[in-house]
């Protein structure tokens, strides 16, 4: 069983139940899935940047990641309808967790200057987005394997879709680090 599941499991869904005065357990937010992207275009060898960027997307997620393609074409931007823009990876169950005790307890803290993950990520249906300028980042790649530095958007996915203080409550009681609050002067 992963760190991060059991911690949810043992102490996380208790505490949230007390808090906000839930009876069932399955009524607790809990995240359903994480979806890992990175996209990009390149007029030159895009066969070979889509290679390369699988290669550490699979590293990273634990699977293969699937390739997203233009809807249309434009202009001026030199896009064709169907050429391939990115890459994208959805996780759930075990390797979901795994991922993200990842990304809590070895990648977050190796970022430059980290004063936390901002709180604006939340969408109000109870997903929140989180941005990552680079995937050297990520203890499984090294500077030289990795390629072109690529950003990427790790998206946690949390059910029921309840309102955003029970879904940041649940992430915080997780672990994530939250940037802190200014208090207004």
């Amino acid at each position: 069983m992963n760190r991060l599941f059991k911690k949810y499991q043992e102490t996380v869904i208790p505490q949230i139940m007390k808090e906000l005065g839930i009876k069932n357990r399955m009524a607790v937010p809990r995240p359903d899935k994480l979806a890992v992207s990175t996209s990009f275009y390149e007029k030159e060898r895009q066969d070979e940047a889509i290679k390369q960027a699988a290669g550490w997307m699979t590293l990273i997620t634990g699977q293969g990641a699937a390739v997203t393609r233009a809807k249309k074409s434009i202009a001026a931007f030199n896009l064709r309808e169907g050429a391939a823009i990115g890459l994208r990876a959805t996780l759930r169950g075990s390797r979901m967790w795994d991922f993200l005790d990842k990304l809590i307890s070895a990648v977050l803290p190796q970022v430059k200057d980290f004063q936390g993950v901002p709180r604006g990520g939340f969408d109000g249906k109870g997903n929140y987005t989180l941005g990552l300028t680079e995937q050297i980042i990520f203890p499984e790649l090294d500077y030289d394997s990795a390629g072109k530095i690529r950003g990427l958007q790790v998206t946690i996915c949390c059910k029921p879709n309840r309102d955003e203080e029970a879904v940041r409550l649940m992430l915080e009681k997780l672990g994530v680090p939250f940037e802190k609050q200014n208090p207004k002067s």
